[in-house]
This record gives structure tokens, sequence and C-alpha cells, in this order.
């Protein structure tokens, strides 16, 4: 799948999205006091939702809003506090946007709560392997899933694609035995997810294009991410340039969807790469055989 095809992301409530000649960006909005690049930011519900509606003005198709911090030796939440912090922007947004919403969350009982607030697509950093509830509600509830690698608690295969293949084919099976089906389904491939070093995390980049065997969507979420700052020696807060030009990279090898904190930035990136991948192919087409 080079992300040109035109396939549909089918998710809750009813809706859709294409995913084809336009690469769609999915806005980072953490409502938490300790996320690695933007932890603390907003201070109101309002707030949020005003920075949300910032990133749809930028070119942000999806927005995807987390009360828990994933990043490594972050301190764990209660789901009462998780849902505390999610539930009411999720309700917030849900009159003021027509673009989808998603729950970073490896909670069933959030991401059920998130759904009936409002929100269409669930991004689960475990992949259905820790909660499997998570694929019977999207069966039940026609959600998209983001499904994410990880390498956390587990041994890991050598070789960075096979343990890719080895864990996602596990998660496709926990969401085919649901009944979700495939256009529903997302995957993404976990940068900095317990890949533990810049030469993994880059070597995954360079190899990104084999994880078309799925046949499915793929996300890439390269956002600030510390092998960023191991090529560029930037802070997270100045690595949205790395970003942008990882975002377009990785586009051109068959990405379709960006997780983002700058969505601006990485919109432009993204034109240029769909511009120049829409120009191939109107060319191959036009080429005689």
């Amino acid at each position: 799948m080079t992300g040109l095809e035109g396939s549909l992301w089918r998710v809750a409530h009813g809706r859709e999205i294409e995913l084809g000649r336009r690469s769609a960006i999915m806005a980072i909005i953490n409502v938490t006091p300790d996320s690695f690049s933007d932890g603390g930011r907003f201070e109101t519900v309002e707030a949020v939702v005003e920075h949300a509606l910032q990133a749809v003005a930028d070119g942000a198709a999806i927005i995807d809003i987390g009360g828990e911090s994933t990043r490594p030796g972050a301190a764990s939440v209660s789901p009462s506090e998780e849902q505390a912090r999610v539930l009411p922007v999720i309700e917030a947004l849900r009159g003021r946007t027509e673009a989808l919403i998603s729950i970073d969350t490896y909670r069933a009982e959030t991401a059920r709560l998130a759904i009936s607030a409002g929100a269409h697509i669930v991004n689960d950093v475990f992949g259905l392997q820790r909660e499997p509830d998570i694929a019977d509600l999207a069966a039940a509830t026609g959600a998209g899933l983001c499904i994410m690698h990880t390498g956390r608690d587990r041994a890991k295969l050598p070789d960075v694609i096979a343990d890719q293949v080895h864990f996602l084919k596990h998660s496709l099976a926990i969401a085919a035995a649901a009944g979700v089906g495939n256009d529903h389904i997302v995957l993404d491939p976990g940068f900095g997810f317990a890949k533990e070093t810049a030469e993994e995390n880059l070597e995954l980049m360079a190899r990104f294009s084999e994880l078309s065997r799925f046949g499915l969507p793929l996300l890439a979420g390269t956002s600030r991410k510390r092998f960023l700052g191991s090529v560029t020696g930037r802070e997270a807060p100045e690595r949205d340039v790395a970003t942008a030009a990882s975002s377009a990279l990785l586009r051109l090898q068959g990405a379709a969807v960006f997780r983002v904190h700058n969505v601006a930035i990485n919109r432009d990136a993204l034109d240029i790469a769909d511009a120049m991948l829409n120009a191939r192919q109107d060319f191959e087409r036009k080429r005689p055989t």
C-alpha cells in the first residue's frame, strides 16, 4: 500500500476518512501534566479546545486526545483521573468541529466512555494486547482502531521488521476474533516505544515500506521523538523541522496518517510529498506501455 490507493478508514458514529491522494494529520493534544513535549500546557478545557481547533485550522483531520503520558518512566494515573481529563474535552469538541476525534488510551472503559462522549477512534499504544476488550468495543461501536506496535514488557526479536510482524499479527488476530473489519484498522509501528536506540528507529524508518505487507493503512508518529534529537542535537520543543522531514520521507514510503504536535509545518511538508507522489502516479498512468 503506497498511501495513494484511496482506502476508507471507517470509524464510529457512521463517519469515515479517505486515506489516499492526500495524507491525513492526527494532531496530538495532551491533557497531561507530564508528557515529554507539552505536558502541563493547558489549564482549562476551553484552552485545550481552542488549541485543538487551531490544529484543525492548520490542517489536522483528526484530533488525538490523551490523558496519560506514555513516555518512559511516566507515572501511571487512575482510570478515573484519565477520564476526568479527557471526557470534558471530547464533549466540548463534539459540536464544534467536523474533525474526527481519537482517544489515546489502552483502557477499554476509558475508550467506551470516550466513544459515548463523541470520539470516533481508539488509539491503543499496547496494540490490543493489554486490554483486548478494546477490540470487542470497536466491533460493537464501529470505532476506528489505531493499533500500535510496542516492545515494552516482552522480549523482542532481533530484526526490527520481524518483531513488527510478530507483534502486529497477534494484535490483528485479536481484532479479527472480535469481528473488527480491516477497514476500521490503521497500523502504527510505534517509533520510540521500546526502540532503545536511535539506530533502531532509523532502521525502522529506512525499512518502513516493508510494513506494506499487511495491506493496511500505516500511521507514522515520529513527532519530536528522542531519536530525532540524537541526529539533530536539538531538544524536544525544537524538533519540529526534523519531524516534518521525517514525515515527508515516511510519506514517500507509504505512510498515510501522521501523528504530530506542530500541524502547520508538517502539513506543508506533507503537501509537497503528496504533490510529488501524485505527480509520479499521474506520470506512470500516462506513460506508454
